[in-house]
């Protein structure tokens, strides 16, 4: 979407917003890291439920299954693993993983690790130690991307209070929110293992 965009801006054309384009991409590259998390998740537990160690994270042992996943176990119709990740499947599908405390929440069942912290650490040391990455400095980056797209994806992008005006986009932010996707996304899985 954004070399559509690219390669269409020189046209400037009146029939359509060239930052219809990178808007897309913004949102798609949201609704990617989503997808991966929950991916993460799901495919996580099911392998932490499928082990018998006691070194399970905490909120993992204490996780709640229906009766009726207990009485599928006991008749020997389904595993505690695929019992587990299926429960976890129905918890979570519907949750949006987009808000830092929401991704926190549900990563606590495959990791008893501060990811925030733990990932600001290994951007840090991405970059040499040449940023001061935070774990609430990268909540912070992360939430600003996600908020942006939340007003595209409910408001149209418009500018607060203007019902024409749209609110500047470029390649370069675009891209840029991408990277720090991509980013944060790599640094997670790293702290994951």
């Amino acid at each position: 979407m954004v070399v559509a965009g690219q390669s269409l801006a020189a046209f400037q054309s009146p029939v359509f917003d060239i930052g219809d384009f990178y808007r897309a991409a913004w949102v798609q590259a949201v609704s990617a890291i989503d997808h991966w998390f929950h991916e993460e998740l799901y495919r996580r537990v099911a392998e932490l439920a499928g082990q018998d160690s006691p070194g399970m994270p905490y909120q993992l042992t204490k996780f709640e299954l229906p009766l009726e996943k207990v009485e599928e176990v006991r008749r020997g119709t389904t595993t505690l693993a695929d019992a587990v990740s299926d429960h976890v499947r129905a918890k979570w599908a519907n949750a949006s993983l987009q808000n830092p405390r929401k991704i926190s929440e549900a990563l606590k069942l495959v990791t008893q690790e501060n990811i925030w912290a733990k990932a600001a650490t290994q951007i840090n040391e991405w970059n040499y130690d040449r940023t001061a990455m935070t774990d609430q400095t990268l909540k912070r980056q992360y939430t600003a991307i996600t908020d942006r797209r939340d007003k595209i994806a409910h408001d149209a992008d418009l500018v607060d209070g203007d019902l024409e005006k749209r609110r500047d986009i470029t390649d370069a932010d675009v891209t840029d929110a991408i990277d720090w996707i991509e980013r944060i996304a790599r640094a997670i899985a790293t702290v994951l293992g």
